[in-house]
């Protein structure tokens, strides 16, 4: 069985300039879920494939995923990824922005070594999942300046985000191993909604999250005002009264201990956090109900449990 961990440490960084390879063994070596190439091999091992052939790709989709990170970083003007300094802050924006590049090249080199008859349609979805990707990140952006995002919104905008590069992972390790249409896509909307909950469950540990194990700063969302699916299902759920003091809340834009304060309490009272738990619930619930149309092997069981652990998951 493939080690991943070891698959990546493998990967050579110590070239010239050290200024553009160093960023790159940092951020490859903080660690994390390993959980988009976990999902290829997963993928793979479900229809019995050879997870050497699947390798490239799970890797590639692994060192993209740390490439969006860097740029996000620099975006959000994150401090914190993975209980570290994030790349800009270790080092500079500049730094971010080309090893950022760089990682994204290397994601491409990488996924050429798919087996060659895999590899035009295997090419095609991690396009698609790229521009995903940065529409989904170009709606995160838009929606901090508009007034109204409603609860939909943000849920197409996490698809884009987050689930596809889960969700693209499933398939095309079910695909290098010969899984067919009806189960590729089975593998796909698997990983979707499994995205979604897992970025949901993520809002709800940002603000009731215990930074030791969440990894990064919380109530981070709260002080810059994010609109997450706590905030949007407090906005919808609100009286006019709360609504406004919620509102005037976010008027506020520093960090600052008594907003915290206040805007968590507001979710208290509104019980936004029990509504948001029920969608999560929800999209793990079609997530499994996807994975029964799939053959009921070891992989199976696998993300069947990988399911329950993101939704109860600390950190």
């Amino acid at each position: 069985m493939v080690d991943i961990n070891k698959s990546i440490e493998s990967l050579n960084w110590t070239k010239e300039p050290k200024g553009l390879y160093e960023p790159i063994a940092y951020t490859l070596a903080s660690g994390g879920k390993r959980l988009r190439p976990q999902l290829a091999l997963i993928g793979a091992r479900m229809f019995g494939g050879n997870e050497e052939e699947v390798l490239p790709a799970a890797l590639a989709l692994e060192v993209f995923h740390n490439f969006t990170l860097l740029h996000d970083d620099v975006m959000d003007r994150a401090e914190v990824r993975r209980g570290r300094p994030t790349v800009h802050v270790k080092w500079d924006d500049n730094t971010a922005i080309l090893s950022g590049d760089q990682m994204l090249i290397e994601a491409y080199q990488l996924l050429s070594r798919v087996p060659e008859s895999k590899l035009p349609q295997v090419l095609r979805w991690f396009n698609e999942m790229a521009t995903g990707i940065c529409e989904g990140q170009q709606y995160d952006m838009e929606f901090e300046h508009r007034d109204h995002v409603g609860l939909d919104d943000y849920m197409k905008m996490i698809e884009l985000k987050t689930s596809v590069l889960l969700a693209n992972a499933l398939r095309t390790g079910g695909f290098i191993a010969g899984a067919n249409e009806a189960q590729q896509e089975a593998l796909y909307q698997f990983g979707l909604h499994i995205g979604l909950a897992f970025q949901i469950q993520d809002d709800i540990l940002d603000v009731y999250g215990d930074p030791k194990t969440f990894g990064k700063a919380i109530v981070g969302d709260i002080c810059c005002n994010k609109k997450t699916a706590l905030l949007l299902t407090a906005l919808e759920k609100a009286d006019p009264a709360t609504k406004a003091e919620l509102q005037q809340w976010l008027l506020v834009h520093d960090r600052n201990e008594e907003k915290i304060a206040a805007v968590t309490a507001l979710y208290n009272r509104l019980g936004v956090r029990s509504e948001v738990e029920k969608i999560m619930e929800k999209h793990t619930s079609i997530a499994l109900s996807q994975l029964n149309l799939l053959p009921q092997n070891d992989a199976a069981e696998q993300l069947r449990k990988l399911a329950e652990k993101l939704a109860n998951r600390k950190s």
